[in-house]
């Protein structure tokens, strides 16, 4: 599976790419998760390819993914923004949820900002909170890197660190010049679709995990494999199971991210800005 959406396959859609946008190198790619496709509102003069329309990639099936890549300008600077992505949960393969990073590379881009909706494990981890991400546990058990190497993959890359120490001080003073409340922690991925049990967050606090979802962690392995440079921000959409009353619905999931949506944006503008 991984050949068939390996390096040679991203040249290929990236190839499909550039005829739709001319030359363009973007400075970042950032991957908007549920509910915080709002930010692709922001990006001037963009070029909008449906995802269907660029090959290797699926149609985005899930409530707050719109299925389409942006080129243009955010902050005033060339970004790439992929509005939806693809998830294990659907059926795909972890070479297909990390395919749109092997793209982006293609296409030039040296960071990947990658975003999600999660559940809140720690308690300081309010439903509407942003949550730079720190490290991560792969709880999917995948790896979109099984296989024969792709060329420019490093066969052992390491994860001692996958979230840039630089990036992610330059999103802490963006925040704090803007007065945006930015938590840290460790992001786990399960594979999903369903939320998680109580029994499974009392595991995931006692391992220390401060928050949960159901994506990310395929893009950032081959974002690191290939050289990529990631920041991370999970939006906290909600207590995790057993630490609220109230039922966890995706529609509350878009709604909750939908009120965190400006500070989101203005992180991320902040960000590119600086690059």
């Amino acid at each position: 599976m991984s050949g068939a959406y390996g390096a040679g396959a991203a040249h290929a859609a990236a190839a499909a790419i550039r005829a739709r946008t001319g030359e363009f190198t973007p400075v970042a790619a950032i991957v908007l998760g549920s509910g915080l496709g709002a930010l692709a509102q922001r990006v001037k003069d963009p070029t909008v390819i449906p995802y269907r329309e660029i090959p290797g990639f699926p149609p985005s099936t899930v409530e707050g993914h719109a299925g389409e890549l942006l080129a243009g300008t955010l902050a005033g600077r060339p970004v790439l923004a992929l509005a939806g992505r693809f998830h294990m949960y659907e059926g795909h393969a972890a070479a297909v949820a990390a395919f749109p990073a092997r793209v982006v590379h293609a296409l030039g881009a040296p960071v990947l900002i990658v975003s999600n909706a999660a559940g809140g494990i720690g308690a300081s981890l309010a439903a509407g909170t942003l949550m730079l991400i720190d490290d991560h546990v792969n709880f999917m058990f995948r790896s979109p890197l099984i296989g024969p190497v792709e060329p420019g993959d490093e066969r052992f890359p390491d994860m001692s660190d996958p979230y840039d120490p630089v990036l992610r001080a330059l999103a802490r003073s963006v925040a704090d010049a803007n007065g945006i409340v930015l938590q840290s922690g460790v992001y786990a991925g399960l594979l999903g679709p369903s939320y998680e049990t109580r029994a499974e967050v009392r595991m995931l606090a006692a391992l220390g995990v401060d928050a949960v979802g159901m994506s990310t962690v395929p893009e950032v392995l081959v974002a690191r494999a290939i050289g990529l440079r990631v920041l991370g921000i999970s939006c906290i959409t909600n207590p995790a199971a057993g630490l609220s009353e109230t039922p966890i619905t995706h529609p509350g999931v878009i709604e909750t991210t939908a009120r965190a949506a400006a500070a989101f944006e203005t992180l991320i503008e902040g960000v590119v800005a600086a690059l």
